[in-house]
C-alpha cells in the first residue's frame, strides 16, 4: 500500500488510497506514517506540476518570440499564440482581442467565439498605463506598444480565479506578445512589396496573385492550357502541437524544397498561407497536372524529415503527407481567382475523403 501511495501521480488518487487505508487499518502508528507519506507525495506532486508548468511557460515564451522570424500576418500569428497560451493556462478559457483604434472597441481575434458578455466590460477598463484588470472570474492583460493599447489577452473561468503563478506568466506573456505583434506590423509594412516568402524562399501569396493574372492573360492570348494545384500539409496543426513550431517550420521548408525539385522551371510555386501551397502550371492540361500532383504527393510521403537536432525524446525523424486539388483554366471565365478557387474546392474534397490524395475538379 505504501508503495502504491508513493507511486501515485494524482492528488485525488492519493486521498482515495489513504481513506481506504484509514478505513481498513486500525493501527494508529501505521496511519500516522501513511499520512506523512501522503503529505510528502502531495507536496512533491505540486512541486513537479509547478516545475513542468514553468518549463512549458519558458518554451511558450521562446516560441512566441520566434514566430516573427518567419511570419508577419496577424491572422496567422494570433491563432498560434492563442493555442500556445491555451495549452499553458489549462483551467481557463483564453481569448485574444485586438483594439480598433478608430472605433475604440475590441474585436475578438482568437478563437472565433466568446461565450462571456462580461469580458467586454473588463476590456473597457484598460487604460494607457497598461495595468492588468483582474477579478474573481477574469484576467485581462493589455497588449501595449509605445503607450498605445493594441489589444488584450483574456483568461476567463466562471468558478476559479487565476493563481499568482498564472498571473505572473500571463503578465510576461502579454509583454512578449505585444512585442511580437508590434514587430509583425512593422515587418508587414517592410515586406508588403516583397515577392518571396521569408520562411520557404518561394513566392509569397501576393506574388502568386500577380503571376496568376499574368499567366491567365498569356493563356487567353495564346489560347494555351493552364492549370493550378492547391496543396495542404495533412494534420499540420498536430505537428506543431506535438513537436513544436520550430519543427513545423522545418516541415514547411522540406515540403517547399520537394515542390521546387519536382516541378518544371517555368512552373510557379508559392506559399499561399500557413501550410497551404499553390502551383501554377502554364501550357499544361489537367491530366498532366494530375500526374505532377501525384508525383508531389508520393515524394512528400516518402521523405523522412530529420528532427534529431531538436532533441525530442524517442523521435529522430518524422514524415508527413499532403492533399492536393487540381483545376484547369476555363478560357471563358473572366475572374482569374476561379482557377485556384476551384482547385481549392478539389483540395477540400481530398481532405474530406481521406487525405494524402489528389482530386481533380470536375465542376459543380
Amino acid at each position: 500500500m505504501f508503495e502504491l501511495i508513493k507511486q501515485s501521480k494524482d492528488e485525488n488518487v492519493l486521498f482515495d488510497k489513504f481513506l481506504n487505508l484509514e478505513k481498513n487499518c486500525k493501527d494508529k502508528s501505521t496511519l500516522e506514517v501513511a499520512q506523512k507519506i501522503v503529505n510528502l507525495a502531495i507536496t512533491n506532486l505540486k512541486e513537479r506540476k509547478s516545475l513542468l508548468k514553468s518549463i512549458k511557460y519558458y518554451q511558450t515564451m521562446k516560441n512566441i518570440a520566434k514566430i516573427v522570424e518567419t511570419q508577419y500576418e496577424l491572422k496567422y500569428i494570433l491563432p498560434i499564440i492563442g493555442e500556445m497560451i491555451d495549452g499553458l493556462i489549462e483551467d481557463h478559457l483564453v481569448y485574444i482581442f485586438l483594439k480598433n483604434a478608430h472605433k475604440k472597441e475590441y474585436k475578438l481575434a482568437w478563437p472565433t467565439r466568446c461565450i462571456s458578455g462580461e469580458i467586454q466590460n473588463n476590456l473597457l477598463k484598460i487604460t494607457s498605463k497598461g495595468k492588468p484588470v483582474i477579478d474573481d472570474k477574469t484576467g485581462v492583460f493589455p497588449l501595449m506598444c509605445d503607450e498605445k493599447v493594441l489589444g488584450a489577452i483574456v483568461a476567463h473561468n466562471h468558478f476559479e480565479k487565476l493563481n499568482k503563478q498564472e498571473e505572473l506568466m500571463l503578465l510576461e506573456i502579454s509583454k512578449q506578445v505585444s512585442l511580437t505583434i508590434s514587430t509583425a506590423m512593422k515587418n508587414g509594412k517592410i515586406l508588403k512589396d516583397a515577392t518571396l516568402d521569408a520562411l520557404t524562399g518561394i513566392n509569397n501569396r501576393r506574388q502568386f496573385e500577380i503571376r496568376l493574372k499574368q499567366e491567365i492573360a498569356t493563356a487567353k492570348r495564346q489560347n494555351s492550357s493552364l492549370c493550378a494545384i492547391m496543396m495542404d500539409i495533412d494534420h499540420f496543426k498536430s505537428v506543431n502541437d506535438t513537436y513544436g513550431h520550430a519543427v513545423g517550420d522545418l516541415v514547411l521548408k522540406n515540403v517547399s524544397k520537394i515542390i521546387q525539385k519536382e516541378i518544371r522551371e517555368y512552373d510557379i510555386a508559392s506559399r499561399y498561407g500557413g501550410e497551404e501551397f499553390s502551383i501554377i502550371l502554364p501550357y499544361t492540361e489537367k491530366e498532366e497536372a494530375a500526374k505532377v500532383a501525384q508525383r508531389l504527393r508520393a515524394a512528400v510521403e516518402k521523405k523522412k524529415i530529420d528532427i534529431s537536432d531538436f532533441n525530442i525524446e524517442g523521435v529522430d525523424e518524422i514524415s508527413v503527407t499532403i492533399s492536393l486539388g487540381v483545376n484547369e483554366f476555363d478560357k471563358a471565365e473572366e475572374d482569374p481567382s476561379i482557377l485556384y478557387k476551384n482547385a481549392d474546392k478539389a483540395l477540400y474534397i481530398a481532405k474530406e475523403t481521406g487525405r494524402n490524395k489528389v482530386v481533380v475538379y470536375k465542376g459543380e
